[in-house]
């Protein structure tokens, strides 16, 4: 292969990345604690949309109410893992792994 097609070939590659990354900051997954008790809600760039508590919640007091914010952000953050992993191995064919 000559260089000139190996370099069309990396431009065309960096353009499905580049998209799919745009395209990552729409979709959104959830991350959830304690049955909904703590819902976050993240972009697939990790960007945090929203952290809703169930008033219920607040009884719980606020050491608990913490580590069920933090186990909702990790949930959240694993399963926008997953869309990113699943995202880019469509592009790059697994080049990334």
């Amino acid at each position: 292969m000559d260089m000139e097609a190996l370099m069309a070939q990396a431009q065309d590659l960096q353009s499905k990345i580049s998209s799919a990354q745009d395209s990552l900051g729409n979709m959104h997954v959830k991350g959830i604690a304690e049955n909904g008790a703590v819902v976050v809600d993240m972009t697939g760039k990790y960007d945090i949309v929203s952290v809703n508590i169930n008033p219920n919640a607040l009884s719980f007091g606020a050491e608990k109410l913490s580590k069920l914010v933090f186990d909702a952000y990790k949930d959240a953050k694993e399963k926008a893992d997953v869309l990113i992993d699943k995202t880019m191995s469509a592009i790059t064919g697994g080049l990334t792994d």
